[in-house]
């Protein structure tokens, strides 16, 4: 099943990153706040723009986590992901 824009949020995270000297940011790993570190294996390209699905804008991470390419999101000062939301079994009681 294909996870729509409904079903995603900003989730912003702690990213462990490389300053060069030319300025050019290169990030190694996302922290979530439970404490789980995710090293980043390869930044696949780098660009300016928004994040249609959660909102926000910045520089955009094409990046491989794990097995997983995801997109991994700069809006200064902080970090966010594209988090897919678990959607409640339709037969749960609403309230």
């Amino acid at each position: 099943m294909v996870q729509g824009i409904a079903s995603r949020r900003k989730r912003y995270v702690e990213v462990e990153a490389m300053f060069l000297a030319d300025g050019c940011i290169v990030p190694r790993a996302v922290v979530w706040d439970d404490g789980r570190r995710f090293p980043v294996r390869a930044v696949l390209g780098t660009r300016r723009c928004a994040s249609l699905k959660v909102g926000g804008e910045g520089v955009r991470y094409d990046v491989v986590v794990g097995h997983a390419h995801t997109f991994l999101f700069h809006e200064d000062p902080r970090w966010f992901v594209e988090e897919i939301v678990p959607e409640a079994p339709s037969d749960a009681p609403i309230g």
